[in-house]
């Protein structure tokens, strides 16, 4: 089968590769892949920026598809049933982490697309226990947004929504637009913001997925719209998905005092400048979300079952594995919301 492969460490090195086909080994299932979804990590991957160590790796573990194989020790599934999976492959059972099922933050945990071979193939093997049935209205195509949506509901988790709360979320990439919608679902009112270069992309997210409010930060008077719609206190939470010092220090600025803060998207540097006296004098919350974990699954099913996220609006292209290029140049330029990959045909 061929297969999308990390080769070498360091930036670059994705090559169209054949692989052997796997096996399904005890705990496990085989999925043979319809869709795999191309995660900014993949970006950053290629790029050299994360997972910098990794060579000969499958990437892709944003995926949906069918039941092949059933491996000793498994029940609770059937062949061709249509699945998910989580990204957690191996943990180690242990940790006070493991035994609450937060298994994003057991030390040990390995992760398919990361250390295991992931979705940019034919078929690949999970862990049963991480394997979820997709509801029946729910395609494959769309699901296999699913752990990226996962994320976007395990960061909207870390904080306390009330209905009506005023939700700055700073950034309309699919994490924010994702975070945006599962907001909406939770009864938050909206303000997304972007840069001018994001024009297109929050017109998007104002027409495809109705936010509430949309602004452009080098142009618009976001902390006068924030005042306007809060009697001059300051928005309730704000999500940061840019992950850029700018948006982050302007997402503490229009929060109210003891708003809650949380930083789903990650800085390009481990060590950022944070001015602590707006945390301090305000008494903001302020708190990270990490990745995913099994909790967040059956709730992002849910409301994608319901319409609640829009998985169908957030896909805007549909390539084959071995258009790598293509797929990094339309998510560079902004054009692309979310890429997913197909299989190419076995020979």
């Amino acid at each position: 089968m061929k297969a999308l492969v990390k080769t070498q460490p360091n930036g670059g090195h994705f090559e169209l590769l054949d692989k052997e086909e796997p096996k399904a080994g005890f705990g496990q299932v085989k999925i043979k892949v319809e869709y795999a979804g191309v995660c900014g990590s993949d970006i950053h991957t290629f790029e050299g920026h994360y997972n910098q160590k990794t060579s000969d790796l499958i990437l892709g573990h944003e995926f949906a598809g069918t039941i092949a194989e059933i491996g000793e020790g498994v029940t609770g599934f059937k062949i061709g049933d249509k699945v998910t999976s989580e990204t957690t492959f191996t943990i180690c059972g242990e940790c006070r982490f493991c035994k609450e099922k937060q298994y994003n933050l057991c030390s040990t945990r390995t992760g398919l697309g990361t250390q295991q071979d992931g979705a940019f193939t034919n078929y690949m093997v999970a862990r049963a226990a991480s394997v979820h049935i997709l509801p029946e209205n729910v395609s494959c195509r769309d699901a296999s947004i699913t752990e990226a949506a996962a994320c976007a509901y395990h960061g909207v988790s870390r904080a306390k929504i009330t209905k009506g709360d005023i939700v700055l979320v700073l950034g309309p990439g699919p994490i924010g637009l994702l975070v945006a919608q599962i907001v909406k679902s939770k009864g938050g009112i909206v303000v997304m913001t972007g840069l001018t270069k994001d024009k297109e992309r929050l017109e998007v997210a104002k027409e495809k997925f109705a936010i509430d409010y949309i602004a452009d930060v080098q142009v618009d008077d976001v902390k006068g719209l924030v005042d306007k719609l809060t009697d001059n206190y300051g928005a309730d939470i704000c999500f940061d998905c840019t992950g850029a010092v700018p948006s982050m220090q302007l997402g503490m600025d229009l929060l109210r005092k003891q708003g809650q803060y949380v930083q789903v998207g990650l800085f390009a540097r481990d060590v950022v400048e944070v001015d602590f006296s707006k945390i301090i004098q305000k008494e903001l919350y302020v708190t990270g979300t990490r990745s995913q974990n099994t909790h967040d699954w059956e709730p992002v099913l849910k409301l994608m079952s319901e319409g609640a996220i829009n998985a169908d609006k957030m896909i805007t292209h549909e390539l084959n594995i071995d258009e790598w290029d293509k797929a990094y140049n339309l998510i560079k330029s902004g054009e692309a919301i979310k890429v997913i990959f197909k299989p190419l045909p076995l020979e």
